[in-house]
């Protein structure tokens, strides 16, 4: 049995779990995701807990199972606490500014990149002097979160000599050395 799939998920207080037919509704305090599930696999929500199982061991059942245990887990999560990425722009002269869903970037290019956020995801940039820009993302989709997040970090990939780019806050980038100058 899948160890991730057995293990069942504890609802917090203030989130409901319903299941109609082969779909799965999650609401909570930060709002509603919906998932379809494969029919293979049944959900069951009792005292105060989701519970789910497959009808067959075959490979692709067993994938399903902690599939979509792991992604009504994050629903859940995601209604009650929500999710945050920060993302930090490593440059000389690499700015961020944001004017509601609209995202502005200076990455080094000869033109700012303009990109339009999903209404789903909140979106604040901070230019201070003495640090790098910030960048930070909440939503309560992680998948979208991601996603976003991947996209932004695709616009100028961090790269290993002088370590610029766009990264998530904190993360630690491997540096090479460059040529070694003749002597």
């Amino acid at each position: 049995m899948s160890r991730i799939g057995k293990a069942p998920i504890t609802i917090p207080s203030g989130v409901n779990v319903t299941v109609k037919g082969n779909v799965v509704t999650v609401k909570g305090p930060k709002g509603e995701l919906t998932q379809e599930i494969a029919p293979s696999i049944t959900v069951e929500v009792k005292d105060g807990q989701v519970e789910l199982k497959r009808a067959t061991e075959s490979k692709q059942d067993k994938s399903y199972h902690g599939l979509y245990r792991s992604l009504i887990n994050n629903m859940v999560i995601g209604v009650s606490q929500g999710y945050k990425k920060e993302l930090e722009l490593v440059g000389v002269g690499y700015r961020a500014t944001s004017q509601g869903q609209l995202l502005e970037l200076a990455l080094g290019y000869s033109h700012p990149i303009q990109m339009m956020l999903p209404p789903e995801i909140k979106v604040n940039a901070v230019t201070d002097r003495k640090s790098n820009p910030l960048i930070t993302l909440e939503s309560i989709d992680k998948q979208l979160l991601g996603q976003v997040c991947a996209k932004i970090r695709s616009l100028r990939k961090v790269e290993p000599y002088k370590g610029k780019g766009v990264r998530f806050k904190g993360e630690e980038v491997r540096r090479k050395a460059g040529k070694s100058a003749k002597v």
